[in-house]
């Protein structure tokens, strides 16, 4: 089948929104009295969520008692922030009015929740444009369930197999495989030193939003 719509993952894929996230996390570590860390060490963990984000600045257990009031100061101050730093990935505007002018459809599938989703997206001006918009708490499970990414192809009127998801981690791969559609992995996006993209079972690897259609369509040319 033709390809109708592009999905994209939100932080580390759409939007560079690390720079707002780490000075979110630094926030709270310099509240705490502890030292910010390094902006470097704090981007390759974003994609994995506030938690993930506390976890490394404190080093507590996943199930520490503390993390639950931190969390949600972070989410706080991030929330006053969405936009402080963050920015499109180069490249990925000029994709989206691509897709917009020859009539495809785009949407965003992500783990982070409806309440900061939604403004991010208003606020970059894309909100309105997109076809469809899955966050985190949509439904009762989140990536690497395949429930999000069906659902977001219901919505933009198309069937899996006529959708391409785009992500940088590996529950995306796994969200969008077990949903039945084309992934490909942002390597632009939020990867760690320990991360092994090209064992996702990914059917392609992007290093540039441009490569992003040209991919497409080499892979239909093939398939036909």
């Amino acid at each position: 089948m033709p390809i109708r719509t592009i999905l994209f993952d939100l932080d580390g894929t759409l939007a560079d929104t690390a720079p707002d996230l780490a000075y979110a996390l630094n926030a709270v570590l310099v509240e705490q009295g502890r030292e910010p860390l390094p902006y470097e060490h704090i981007r390759p963990v974003v994609s994995h969520g506030a938690l993930a984000l506390l976890r490394l600045g404190f080093g507590f257990a996943p199930d520490d008692p503390c993390l639950p009031p931190l969390r949600q100061r972070l989410i706080d101050i991030y929330r006053a922030n969405l936009t402080r730093g963050t920015r499109l990935f180069p490249g990925m505007a000029e994709l989206l009015e691509t897709i917009d002018l020859r009539g495809m459809r785009w949407g965003v599938v992500t783990n982070k929740p409806a309440a900061l989703t939604e403004p991010l997206l208003a606020q970059l001006g894309l909100l309105a444009r997109a076809v469809s918009v899955i966050s985190g708490d949509t439904l009762p499970v989140n990536k690497p369930d395949p429930a999000p990414m069906l659902l977001a192809c219901a919505q933009a009127g198309s069937q899996p197999a006529q959708c391409v998801y785009l992500g940088d981690a590996e529950r995306d791969v796994l969200a969008g495989r077990n949903a039945g559609m084309t992934t490909l992995v942002a390597m632009f996006g939020y990867l760690a030193a320990e991360d092994r993209p090209h064992d996702w079972g990914a059917d392609g690897l992007i290093d540039h939003p441009d490569e992003v259609l040209p991919w497409i369509e080499a892979r239909f040319r093939r398939a036909v």
